[in-house]
């Protein structure tokens, strides 16, 4: 199986400093939704990890996030295109659970529902906790300078690269699926 996990919020979709709090605040990047169905035509399953304090804060509810995600499905079947699933954390930053970011608990739960191995299963993210949650179980991480790493400067951008040793930097989600697709990108099989 060609796996390959993705965050939702600064990777598939705008990300908001006051939260993604709607489906009319749900609004994918340019060429994202593109760039999944073009992924999955290559035959890669994509999945999507993301924390959603909002949850927590009571920003919105289950039923509003489940809408959300509703809209993004609809939006990536027009594309031709498809997330297996949306794995969440619903839990504040202080409620010390191991599903939020960057603790592994939501790519735990993915290599237990697909029954495999994570060791170089990409992952993309926006955020230094993206890439942390994913290289604990051995991930290739991919940086896309979208969302939160579009705010790094050249020193921010190598310092989080310094953490996460190993991490690519792509423009956005289509350029790291151009890469994928093309074989250059780290850690991933083409088998």
């Amino acid at each position: 199986m060609k796996l390959l996990i993705l965050d939702r919020d600064g990777t598939l979709n705008e990300d908001r400093d006051d939260f993604v709090k709607s489906p009319d605040e749900w609004q994918p990047l340019p060429g994202a939704l593109e760039a999944v169905a073009r992924l999955n035509r290559a035959g890669w399953t994509v999945v999507v990890a993301t924390n959603q304090s909002g949850l927590a804060r009571g920003l919105f509810d289950v039923a509003t996030l489940e809408a959300m995600h509703a809209k993004m499905a609809a939006l990536l079947a027009a594309h031709g295109g498809r997330v297996e699933k949306v794995y969440y954390c619903p839990h504040g930053p202080d409620d010390g659970c191991d599903c939020r970011k960057p603790r592994p608990g939501l790519f735990r739960r993915i290599a237990e529902d697909f029954g495999v191995d994570l060791s170089g299963v990409p992952t993309v993210g926006d955020s230094l906790r993206d890439l942390q949650a994913g290289a604990a179980l051995g991930c290739a991480t991919h940086l896309v300078r979208t969302g939160k790493a579009a705010r790094l400067d050249a020193a921010g951008l190598a310092e989080l690269c310094q953490r996460v040793p190993g991490t690519q930097v792509h423009a956005d989600l289509p350029a790291f699926a151009d890469a994928l697709l093309r074989g250059d990108a780290a850690g991933a099989s083409l088998a």
